[in-house]
């Protein structure tokens, strides 16, 4: 079980690293879920972008989709650090790119 801050590495070009202006972050977690590493070649020749890693590697925090305006999910809890008037970061450029992206 993974419980509390852990450390976070973010790709330099990558939606999330633009969303907190940093490639260093650190984020709250609260599950036991882990990623199996025996398909990530096969999703990222899909397309799917690992952005997001634990400072060791082991650990997939986030995945974005590549070419997409705004696909990304993470392993943490964004919702722990967002109040009302200081949302978090991600939800912050999710509402960004839905209103820059709306047809």
């Amino acid at each position: 079980m993974r419980l509390g801050a852990y450390p976070c590495r973010l790709a330099p070009d990558s939606q999330a690293a633009k969303a907190y202006a940093s490639t260093e972050i650190s984020e709250l977690h609260h599950h036991r879920y882990e990623f199996n590493h025996e398909y990530r070649k096969t999703l990222e020749d899909k397309g799917l972008l690992f952005t997001g890693m634990s400072p060791d590697g082991v650990f997939v925090e986030i995945v974005e989709l590549k070419d997409h305006p705004y696909f990304l999910a993470c392993q943490f809890h964004p919702e722990f650090k967002s109040r009302p008037l200081n949302p978090h970061p991600l939800f912050m450029a999710f509402v960004k790119a839905s209103g820059e992206n709306r047809g």
